[in-house]
């Protein structure tokens, strides 16, 4: 999770950085006393939740709340004021939170227990999936993860493309092998190659990340740490990483993402 902390008074900022250090302890926390660095790290680099004060030198917290909800609607802003004539102000931007000041670690754990957009960890991923560029995947650690086919890894590419809609094998043969006819030929081949996607992620671990039934496949996005389903929750890093290129190795990936 990525905090961002605004306040002009060095004081109060000091104060609010120490709560939400302690009261999110494994979090990235990174504070600012000028909106104009907050908003551009905002925008460059995402956040996950922007703890604003309210009444500043300049532009004001509602002010800098709504720039930051022009780059992420889902972000999650929580208030905080030392004056409670700012609250339905507060109220209006849909905030998620108002902490009124002196601010303690016990305010601040409480609404981060309960945010308006719940932030779901990617700490704890099977695996990372990169979308942008070419198509690859990796370990937590970064090491990459070897697929023994091309083609499984493609139908796994496809998967993740459908962002846990279940489709059918003759919906992802449809997708690979074009104008080819779904025989038996065909079908047996695709069944080797699923055979083969699900056992080199067995190998390392990571089978729960696909859902199996009965001619029927999908991917399990929640175990996920993807660049593209972080573009879908207008994730700024992931905005900013797009440069036109989505799983460029494959012919259907580049006309579906239009479909996104």
């Amino acid at each position: 999770m990525k905090i961002l902390c605004l306040d002009d008074e060095p004081l109060a900022l000091q104060m609010l950085e120490m709560c939400v250090t302690k009261a999110k302890p494994d979090a990235e926390v990174l504070s600012f006393d000028d909106q104009d660095e907050l908003l551009a790290e905002a925008e460059q680099n995402g956040c996950d939740v922007a703890f604003l004060d309210i009444h500043m030198r300049g532009m004001n917290g509602v002010e800098v709340a709504k720039r930051l909800k022009q780059s992420n609607p889902k972000m999650n802003i929580i208030f905080v004021t030392g004056f409670s004539e700012y609250k339905a102000d507060a109220m209006d931007m849909r905030a998620s939170g108002y902490i009124m000041k002196p601010v303690t670690k016990e305010e601040v754990a409480r609404e981060l227990e309960n945010l308006r957009f719940p932030i779901i960890p990617k700490n704890n991923a099977l695996l990372k999936v990169q979308c942008f560029g070419n198509f690859d995947v990796f370990l937590p650690d970064g090491t990459p993860v070897h697929f023994e086919r091309s083609r499984s890894k493609e139908i796994f590419a496809y998967l993740v493309h459908r962002h846990g809609s279940s489709c059918s094998t003759r919906e992802i043969a449809a997708a690979l092998f074009e104008d080819e006819p779904y025989d038996k030929k065909q079908q047996s081949y695709l069944q080797t190659l699923i055979s083969g996607m699900m056992k080199s992620l067995k190998k390392i671990g990571a089978e729960k990340a696909v859902n199996k039934s009965y001619n029927a496949l999908s991917v399990n996005p929640a175990v996920l740490d993807c660049d593209y389903y972080r573009f879908a929750e207008l994730d700024a890093g992931a905005v900013n990483a797009y440069a036109n290129e989505y799983m460029s190795q494959y012919y259907w990936a580049d006309f579906m993402f239009n479909d996104f």
